[in-house]
């Protein structure tokens, strides 16, 4: 049963699995199904935290729209997920930011990693 399940698994990866960490700000094209038709939406922030792994791999992106914060959680490997574009790196010590959401304005912005 195991083997499986696996080797459904398996099948459902994405041959290719952006490249970014916890603190970056990155671009998550993300398509939406309206009636009959698709688009694609563009979703922007910072990633809050990244968890699991193989096809049950999730990450969650934060965004203050219009003075609110607006937290999303996607599966990696979803179909629903075209692409992820980073914009800027991130320098963060921990693996979970969720000390962002109590935080409003300059508090909640993340030092960019300069190499």
């Amino acid at each position: 049963m195991n083997e499986i399940i696996r080797k459904i698994e398996e099948e459902q990866l994405k041959a290719e699995v952006p490249e970014f960490r916890v603190g970056d700000t990155v671009k998550v094209y993300a398509k939406i199904r309206e009636g009959n038709r698709e688009r694609i939406q563009i979703f922007e922030g910072i990633v809050l935290k990244k968890q699991g792994g193989s096809v049950r791999a999730t990450f969650t992106v934060r965004k203050n729209s219009n003075g609110i914060g607006v937290e999303k959680t996607w599966p990696l490997h979803s179909p629903s997920v075209e692409r992820v574009e980073v914009v800027r790196r991130g320098k963060v010590r921990r693996a979970k930011l969720t000390y962002l959401r109590g935080r409003v304005g300059k508090r909640a912005k993340v030092k960019e990693l300069v190499k």
